[in-house]
């Protein structure tokens, strides 16, 4: 008996760039900054919360692309006018992706007490049935 991986499989067609996606993905937020919560508030309605402490809004990029959310952050340096006699907050960047399912939608964002908050809905596909004709062979 032949094992397939979950891609390759026959019964699935059209599934090739899922395996793509998903390593894609993964590799866009292997640092694990800005920490971040995916919360359930109802059956088709979701909340990803990031902790972007320090960011304002002209700070942060949210951008969705071919079902790819992705939410950049990127400080400016104060530069020369401030005067640190220890600086442990960096200024630093993020970039966070997630892969959004077909019929997942981005309602809004708030951003609020240094909590970027992400609001998604789910959209219930409508069932289509086609009928298929077949054709005689010439």
């Amino acid at each position: 008996m032949t094992k397939f991986a979950f891609p390759s499989h026959p019964l699935l067609l059209g599934f090739e760039p899922l395996e793509r996606l998903v390593e894609r993905t993964a590799r866009a937020g292997a640092d694990g900054y800005p920490p971040f919560n995916i919360e359930l508030i109802e059956p088709n309605r979701f909340i990803i919360t990031l902790a972007v402490a320090g960011f304002t809004s002209d700070d942060i990029a949210i951008t969705l692309e071919d079902r790819q959310l992705t939410i950049r952050g990127q400080q400016t340096d104060p530069g020369d006018e401030r005067v640190f006699l220890h600086r442990g907050i960096a200024t630093r960047q993020f970039r966070r992706v997630f892969a959004l399912a077909e019929g997942v939608e981005v309602g809004g964002a708030r951003l609020d007490n240094g909590l970027l908050e992400i609001t998604l809905e789910r959209r219930e596909p409508e069932t289509v049935v086609r009928t298929i004709p077949i054709t005689r062979a010439p």
